[in-house]
C-alpha cells in the first residue's frame, strides 16, 4: 500500500470517530434538555387497580383468605411493606400454617429492619416444612448481612445446599459458605 492510501484511511477514519463524537453528543445534550413527561408505568398502575379491587373485596369479605394473600403480594410487589405485613398478618390469622405466607411477611419484616420477627417466620416457615428452601436461603442473609451472625448463616445455607446441592444458587452459596467458615476460623481460631 502507498503512504498516501494508509494517511486516507487513517484521516477517513479519524474524522468518523469525531462526527460519531460529535452526533451522539448532541443526542445526549437533546435529551438531556427536553425532559419527558412521568408516565405512571402499566405495572404500577396494574397494582394500584389490582389493589383496590382486592381492598374492596376483603372489606366485603374479611374471611377471604386468597384476598388476603393476593393483596399482601401487590403490596409487596409494589414496595409496600408496611401494609404487605398486615395484610399477610390477617392472612396468617385464618391460617397460620402457611410456609410461603410466613416467608414472605418475613421478607418485609427484613426490609423494615425487624430482624428478630423475620427470623422467627423463617424459622417457623422451616419448622412446619423443614425443606422449604426460600426461608433458609433468606434466613442465611439477614444471618450474614444484616447481622453478621457468619455461624449462623452458615448453618442456614448448609441446610439449604444439603436439600438443593445443584440448585440454581448452589455454586454462590457454596462458596459463601467456604468464605464464612473461613472468615470465622480467622476471627475465632479455636472454633
Amino acid at each position: 500500500m502507498k503512504k498516501e492510501t494508509v494517511l486516507l484511511v487513517v484521516v477517513v477514519l479519524v474524522a468518523g470517530i469525531l462526527i460519531g463524537v460529535i452526533v451522539s453528543n448532541m443526542r445526549k445534550d437533546n435529551r438531556q434538555s427536553s425532559p419527558s413527561p412521568v408516565v405512571p408505568s402499566a405495572a404500577i398502575v396494574d397494582h394500584q387497580q389490582r389493589i383496590a379491587t382486592l381492598e374492596e373485596i376483603v372489606a366485603k369479605e374479611p374471611q377471604n383468605r386468597n384476598a388476603w394473600v393476593q393483596l399482601g403480594h401487590n403490596f409487596f410487589d409494589s414496595e409496600q411493606p408496611m401494609k404487605a405485613i398486615d395484610a399477610y398478618a390477617k392472612a396468617l390469622e385464618l391460617d397460620a400454617d402457611d410456609p410461603d405466607i410466613l416467608t414472605d411477611q418475613g421478607i418485609m419484616f427484613r426490609r423494615v429492619g425487624w430482624y428478630d420477627r423475620a427470623i422467627a417466620n423463617f424459622i417457623r416457615a422451616t419448622d412446619l416444612k423443614p425443606d422449604h428452601q426460600q426461608s433458609l436461603y433468606n434466613l442465611g442473609i439477614i444471618y450474614r448481612y444484616d447481622l453478621k451472625d457468619f455461624a449462623s448463616a452458615a448453618q442456614a445455607w448448609g441446610r439449604l445446599l444439603e436439600l438443593d446441592p445443584n440448585g440454581p444458587n448452589a455454586t454462590q452459596l457454596k462458596a459463601e459458605v467456604e468464605f464464612l467458615k473461613t472468615h470465622m476460623q480467622l476471627v475465632h481460631p479455636q472454633q
